[in-house]
């Protein structure tokens, strides 16, 4: 399968997560419980990868699986990081708005491209660099809102903490996408084998942040286990499902392709979302968001087109005489 493909694909997928976690509310509320939704979802890729895995093993060409503990130990590091971008999102949002905090997200982007650089060694050349900030600058600007939504200050209004806690959820998103992309290509392992890996510590950890939740609650609802499924409806195992398969996509993109373009379906993705979001809930359209679009599709096409197609070269030297 062709990277593109699976890009348009996870377009799709992350484009419709929103609109999923949104059709999944009853009055405006859960019914159920949110925080067993990454739990049930990483369960979800974990046993996807592991049928994949099994089926590979009994294939006549057995895959490649390191099982090293000084190799396996590495994938616990991007579930910490998640944990911890998790919490910084939480706490960034006790300062900040959400919308700002939307268009703060757009850190991130940029953030990739130079973490990219310098923990992968991928260079990237100064037309790619320039696609990438006018990528962050078009979405941001199809998330500002007009003067007549709300103050034009209100961007600025927030404690400095706020931006600096926005800047580190950026960094931390980057930096885990960045990693995990350097696990994915470090050695010839199965995908699956590593998603495995990988999984296994994510549904441990998502495991553990329910035990604390219960703890924290003092276990007035029961044992996460007992209500695990309390609540759900059909859409809500599609926002599992479709997480779960937003992941896996990921994770193919990781070792077969790159982050840049991972960001750059994530962030049409979001594009995607507001534009479907004016049809099914009613939402304003903006002149920003028409010019988000605008700015992100030439972002798009600077940064993946060939170079001799976006200048017009000269087929023959022009004659000069002496």
């Amino acid at each position: 399968m062709q990277w593109y493909l699976v890009a348009a694909l996870l377009t799709v997928l992350t484009s419709s997560q929103g609109i999923l976690t949104t059709l999944s509310q009853s009055n405006g509320k859960y019914k159920y419980d949110y925080a067993t939704i990454p739990f049930l979802a990483e369960f979800f890729k974990l046993s996807v990868s592991s049928f994949f895995l099994w089926k590979e093993c009994q294939s006549s060409s057995p895959p490649r699986m390191t099982k090293e503990w000084r190799s396996v130990r590495l994938y616990l590091v991007p579930s910490v990081i998640y944990l911890i971008h998790n919490n910084v999102q939480f706490a960034t949002l006790t300062y900040v708005d959400p919308s700002t905090y939307q268009i703060m997200g757009n850190l991130k982007i940029v953030t990739t491209g130079i973490l990219f650089r310098l923990v992968l060694k991928r260079k990237l050349s100064n037309l790619q660099w320039m696609a990438i900030v006018l990528l962050a600058v078009g979405t941001t600007t199809s998330q500002v809102k007009g003067c007549g939504d709300a103050p034009c200050d209100s961007l600025f209004s927030a404690p400095l903490q706020g931006y600096m806690l926005g800047i580190l959820s950026a960094c931390l998103s980057a930096l885990a996408g960045v990693y995990t992309e350097y696990l994915m290509k470090k050695n010839n392992d199965s995908l699956y084998w590593q998603n495995v890996q990988l999984y296994t510590f994510g549904v441990i950890f998502n495991m553990g942040w329910l035990i604390y939740g219960d703890f924290k609650a003092g276990f007035e609802s029961g044992p996460w286990w007992q209500r695990l499924f309390n609540g759900y409806s059909i859409t809500t195992w599609m926002v599992v499902f479709n997480l779960g398969s937003t992941g896996l996509l990921v994770s193919w993109l990781m070792k077969y392709s790159d982050n840049i373009v991972k960001v750059y379906s994530t962030s049409m993705a979001m594009l995607l979302t507001m534009v479907l979001s004016i049809y099914l809930f009613g939402v304003k359209a903006t002149i920003q968001l028409f010019l988000g679009i605008i700015i992100c599709i030439i972002s798009l096409q600077m940064y993946f087109m060939p170079v001799h197609m976006l200048i017009e070269l000269p087929q023959t030297l022009p004659v000069t005489s002496k």
